[in-house]
Parts: structure tokens; sequence; C-alpha cells
């Protein structure tokens, strides 16, 4: 089983650049995990961000963010990245790392089992 660590959130001001990591700290399995980020805004649901299959490192993103932010894996470190850029004030949220073991890039919350604690980003404008 996973055990997930998100870091990397803050408080920048909007255009600003971000790169939030995410380290499995429990298992040597990590490379079978599909890997995601969702996010959740305050009185809001959590919502879809991106995602890398863990066959082919396939993406996928939500539209919100298409073109915006970058997910990425590095199977060595057991470690996703998601690289945010141009943030906007409406990318405040809290940000969470998902796993599932092997299958597609899932967009809803449902599909994964594992999750992170969260890092909080704010973006001022």
């Amino acid at each position: 089983q996973v055990q997930l660590v998100e870091s990397g959130g803050g408080l920048v001001q909007a255009g600003a650049s971000l790169r939030l990591p995410c380290v499995d700290s429990g298992t040597s399995t990590f490379s079978r995990h599909t890997m995601a980020w969702f996010r959740q805004a305050p009185g809001k649901e959590r919502e879809f961000v991106a995602s890398i299959t863990w066959s082919t490192s396939s993406t996928y993103y939500s539209d919100s963010v298409k073109g915006r932010f970058t997910i990425t894996r590095d199977n060595a470190k057991l470690t996703v990245y998601l690289e945010m850029n141009s943030l906007k004030p409406e990318d405040t949220a809290v940000y969470y790392c998902a796993a599932k073991l092997w299958g597609g890039g899932s967009t809803g919350p449902q599909a994964y089992n594992d999750w992170g604690q969260g890092t909080q980003v704010t973006v001022s404008s």
C-alpha cells in the first residue's frame, strides 16, 4: 500500500508558478500505480485536476488546468509532480495526491484507493 505525502503548497500571486511533489514513502510498488491530483476548495466538492497512468505515463487533465498544469512521475524517486503555471485565484484549494493500483487515468475520486493529507495552495489576485 502506498503512503503519500504532498508538499510544495503556499501563498503566491496570480501568474506565479508552483511545483507540488507527492512522495510515496510506503511501498516499492509505486511504478504499478496510476497517480492523480485532485483539489478541493472551501464549500466545493473534490475535483479532478490531472492523472498519469502506471503503464505508459499517459496524462489526462481537467479543462480548467489544461495548458497550464503538467503532471509527471519519477518512478525511481517514487514521486509524482504537479507543475502549475500561470496560477489564478480560482486555483486556490487544498491539493491532494491519489493513487490506484493498475488501471487507467480515471477522473473520479472514487476510483482511487490511497490519498495524501493534502497541501494548501492559495493564489492572491
